[in-house]
């Protein structure tokens, strides 16, 4: 198990390194002058050539790539994620603030998925190919199909505007998660539904159940000890990937509900070309993202030991 560890933390450490030079290139390269528009952003007017200059020299824009990635991968290595080139803030303290609105709005909607998911895959699993079954399976289509950003207006229109049962903009109270949360819900329960429905489907083919019948093993001790194992292995990859794409794809729906997290601090970092805030969003979504994974890899080691390190 030590070596499983150690071959899933030095993958980890590739992805992120992989993650920082990417990330840092793309920006460098990116077109158009930063330098102008961090001054435009910081003074908020028509700024003058020194005043560019000066910003250039502070953020580091005319120090060359290798010594500008130097000047900040080493430090973001003891956790310091530098300074707003805007604001000249530390970039941490903003960033948790962002992050502390993101993940409950991210849990809030996987929990809305599960919710509405499982009970839907049982029920359509008990007769495959019935009404409730091809029923299941359409509502789920229907749900991926639509984006994000439609179905959130259309929650908007519908309980804000028609209704006047839910607010929709801004974080209040806690009546204000609910519309995002559903529309996050919603999108995840589409995918998570057929994932669980197959998963279930599966495990009921598998060729040793009958011994267990013929024994005089209840079918709930059956479905329990045998068939939920089995049909868990891909359903906690899709919670897993789901929970990182929530934690990272909320961007879209904190836009349309005016909720402050990681949506609106990158979208006003991409607009002001703040380097140092554009960079910690994409690592810690990276650092998320890759841990994710590592924990479901470990998950997968209890539920099924015969995952060995081949597996890895």
């Amino acid at each position: 198990m030590i070596n499983i560890v150690l071959g899933l933390l030095l993958r980890t450490a590739v992805v992120l390194t992989g993650t920082a030079v990417a990330t840092f290139t793309l920006l460098w390269l990116a077109p158009g002058d930063p330098a102008l528009a961090v001054a435009m952003a910081r003074y908020d007017s028509i700024v003058s050539t020194e005043i560019i200059d000066l910003v250039r020299a502070e953020a580091g824009f005319d120090a060359g790539f290798w010594p500008a990635f130097r000047a900040w991968v080493f430090p973001l290595l003891s956790g310091d994620f530098g300074r707003s080139a805007v604001t000249g803030r530390p970039v941490l303290p903003d960033l948790l603030s962002a992050i502390a609105y993101t993940v409950p709005l991210a849990l809030a909607g996987l929990a809305i998925g599960l919710l509405i998911s499982l009970p839907l895959a049982i029920i359509a699993t008990r007769n495959p190919g019935g009404l409730l079954d091809r029923f299941a399976v359409a509502i789920a289509s229907l749900g991926t199909a639509i984006p994000a950003y439609w179905l959130g207006l259309l929650l908007i229109l519908l309980f804000a505007v028609k209704l006047a049962w839910l607010p929709a903009m801004g974080t209040r109270t806690p009546l204000h998660i609910l519309l995002p949360a559903l529309t996050l819900g919603l999108g995840v329960a589409a995918s998570l539904t057929r994932i669980i429905r197959s998963g279930i489907l599966e495990a009921r083919t598998q060729s040793f159940l009958p011994a267990f019948k013929r024994r005089g093993v209840i079918d709930s001790t059956i479905g329990k000890d045998h068939i939920a194992p089995h049909a868990a292995i891909p359903v906690i990859t899709v919670l897993g990937l789901e929970l990182a794409f929530l934690l990272e794809g909320a961007v879209m729906v904190e836009v349309i509900f005016s909720r402050p997290g990681l949506g609106s601090f990158l979208v006003n970092a991409v607009e002001a070309r703040d380097f140092p805030q554009v960079q910690a969003v994409v690592i810690v979504a990276a650092l998320l993202f890759v841990t994710i994974n590592l924990l479901i890899d470990l998950i997968y080691r209890v539920i099924d030991p015969r995952i060995g390190e081949s597996n890895a």
